[in-house]
């Protein structure tokens, strides 16, 4: 059987923690760049490259084939396959840049916000025993609507490769063993690859998030088998197919086809997408083991692919894809609390500017001092010579860098035992959503509120309690007319506090005490996970007791179901007045899911769209560590911004200019 893999002494990763110390092919460094670059930039601002997650795929596929190659290659050079050296070089390989990266970023987390903290315990075991997407599994935790920053939710690929490098090597020994031929182990491969594509197509749950089929391994193994059938195929005699005239023929307009397959998924495909997840992720792993069949060196034919691929911009940043992966996620979420930026703005770019160049710099560092090193010297012998400097006579700054590297240890060991479990934000929540469990308010007709409903009625200060605002038994004088007087209109009229009813989420709750003290004696129905389709549920169920002004704040778990948008309008009719508030956050799909908001107001013109989004984006500040919620003084801007919505509504039907009274925020 012909070697397929030549020996330098550069290494180089296989994936964000894969491949052999000593085997490299050329051009597979470029393909790794460019698959890490994908995933930055997805992690950096979704909408910049909404499939760029596949990235991980395609080190997934290129994790698969050289790891059944090099197992193959050994077998057919010794007689076996040594499973345990096998897996100490994983280790070794993994271990040492993994720990590192743990340590630095929990102490330089701890320095920045304790919101980063929260369930450091569960991520930091997870991450070290390679148990990761499992642990966040059974822990009920999302990739895609992440409630709270994960400092090490990028560890979950790591566990599945790793979990990969134990079983496969048993497979592929079992079957050599068995003689079958190559082709017929390339075919089982692919079976599971297929079995796994089903698996996650199956257990996808319409309207449900995708978290389990993405991090489980049995669902997501599709790429690792792709890459091991095209290993198969490659160690097999004479290559196998890749070495045949037809595939000499047909390698470039393959090459051009699963190019652009590949960027089109990564451009169109969002974590939204149902095709994402039936079929897409398995298409995109397809395409990639194409791009690397095209990488492989048959009977040492030039290839311009190979070439460029091979590239020294794309190898430097290949070999370290692993320390990139692993930093980059950490550093992006530290920088981000430290300096919050809103998408869209120069800061933004900025600090996305220079959370790249320090993640390069890191994982520089490790590749040179780290990763190398135990790479090529091993445990014990990275061990034999710091034990020898540090018993030197002449070592005096060695074991201070020693000594405060343990104290280092020791400190990170003590944060995380002592992080907390839940953020700022869940406990917000959960305080401000207790006044729902108090008496319904009684509205001024004389009906109970909903169910759970906020309202200053059920234990929230009002806001003439503190001689703050107006009392929210009367009908205030919350706005005036230019000239001086109040508002004739009676219909349009610029609303009181028990003239309003909120309906929404969680940033409804959020913002229950600045909303009671703009508008006191507002009624308000809020509840964490809503949707739209739960606001249509609430709407509906109050029936003829709805005030004559509403404010509805739905989609910031889901988006915006045009449909069902629709048909709550519709049941409020064109006769109250209607205050929509639009969505703000990272996911890709924010943009569209306001336009819908906008489209749905136009028509309608008893509708407003409140801008949270232009607002909050001018004071990213105001936000909790989870980039959705409002701080407190964040609240007392959002609840201006639904003010200023509905003045301009009532200035819309009066022709009248509201004057809104400016209430000092807290």
């Amino acid at each position: 059987m012909r070697e397929a893999t030549r020996h330098t002494g550069s290494g180089g990763s296989a994936g964000p923690g894969s491949s052999e110390g000593g085997t490299h092919l050329e051009g597979l460094d470029g393909l790794r760049a460019l698959a890490i670059a994908a995933v930055v930039a997805y992690h950096l601002d979704p909408t910049w490259l909404p499939g760029g997650f596949l990235g991980v795929d395609v080190f997934f596929v290129v994790s698969g084939f050289l790891i059944t190659t090099l197992l193959v290659a050994e077998r057919a050079r010794s007689g076996s396959i040594a499973l345990r050296r096998f897996w100490v070089r994983r280790a070794r390989r993994l271990l040492p840049a993994l720990g590192v990266c743990v340590v630095v970023c929990v102490l330089v987390a701890r320095l920045v916000h304790p919101d980063l903290l929260v369930h450091l315990g569960r991520q930091v075991v997870g991450a070290l025993t390679f148990s990761t997407n499992w642990v966040e599994i059974s822990a009920g935790s999302s990739y895609f609507e992440q409630t709270a920053p994960t400092l090490f939710l990028t560890m979950w690929s790591l566990a599945v490769e790793e979990q990969f490098y134990l079983v496969w090597p048993l497979v592929v020994t079992a079957l050599l063993v068995i003689g079958l031929r190559p082709r017929t182990r390339a075919v089982v491969a692919v079976a599971v690859a297929v079995l796994s594509t089903a698996l996650m197509a199956v257990g996808l749950v319409a309207g449900q998030d995708p978290t389990r089929v993405y991090y489980g391994t049995d669902t997501h193994v599709m790429g690792l088998m792709l890459g091991a059938a095209l290993g198969f195929v490659w160690t097999s005699p004479g290559h196998g197919v890749l070495g045949t005239e037809l595939w000499a023929r047909w390698r470039r307009p393959v090459l051009v086809l699963s190019l652009a397959v590949l960027a089109g998924l990564l451009l169109l495909l969002t974590e939204e997408t149902p095709a994402t997840f039936r079929g897409g992720i398995a298409l995109a792993s397809l395409a990639t083991a194409a791009l690397v069949a095209a990488l492989l060196p048959v009977h040492d034919a030039p290839s311009r692919w190979r070439l460029l691929m091979s590239g020294p911009a794309l190898t430097w940043v290949g070999r370290r894809s692993y320390g990139i992966y692993l930093w980059h996620w950490p550093v992006l979420l530290i920088i981000g609390l430290d300096l919050p930026t809103a998408p869209g703005t120069t800061q933004h770019l900025l600090t996305r500017a220079w959370a790249v160049l320090v993640t390069l710099a890191l994982a520089d560092l490790s590749y040179r001092f780290v990763e190398a090193p135990v790479r090529v010297w091993g445990f014990r012998g990275v061990g034999g010579m710091v034990a020898r400097t540090l018993l030197s006579p002449f070592s005096r700054v060695p074991r201070v860098v020693a000594g405060t590297a343990v104290v280092l240890l020791a400190l990170a060991a003590v944060v995380v035992i002592t992080a907390p479990d839940r953020t700022q934000t869940e406990r917000l929540l959960d305080q401000n959503s207790t006044y729902a469990g108090g008496s319904p308010a009684v509205s001024p007709a004389g009906h109970a509120g909903a169910p759970g409903a906020l309202t200053s009625r059920v234990g929230l200060p009002s806001a003439s309690a503190t001689g703050a605002g107006p009392s929210a038994t009367s009908a205030p004088p919350a706005a005036t007319t230019t000239a001086g007087t109040t508002a004739k209109a009676v219909s349009w009229a610029m609303p009181a506090g028990p003239e309003i009813d909120v309906f929404g989420d969680s940033m409804v709750v959020a913002s229950v005490h600045a909303l009671d003290y703009y508008f006191p004696g507002v009624r308000m129905d809020g509840k964490s996970n809503r949707r739209w389709a739960d606001g249509l549920t609430e709407v509906t169920g109050r029936g003829a007791d709805i005030r004559r002004a509403v404010v509805l704040d739905y989609g910031t778990n889901a988006g915006v179901d045009a449909a069902t948008l629709a048909k709550v309008l519709d049941v409020l009719g064109p006769q109250r007045m209607v205050v929509v508030v639009n969505i703000y956050g990272h996911a890709s799909w924010i943009d569209q899911a306001n336009a819908d908001l906008v489209a749905a107001a136009s028509t309608r013109p008893n509708v407003i769209v409140a801008d949270w989004h232009t607002a909050i984006t001018a004071q990213p500040q105001l936000l909790q560590s989870d980039g959705i919620h409002p701080t407190i003084t964040g609240a007392h801007l959002f609840s201006k911004t639904i003010r200023a919505a509905m003045a301009a509504l009532s200035q819309r039907h009066t022709g009248v200019a509201v004057v809104l009274k400016d209430l000092p925020a807290f």
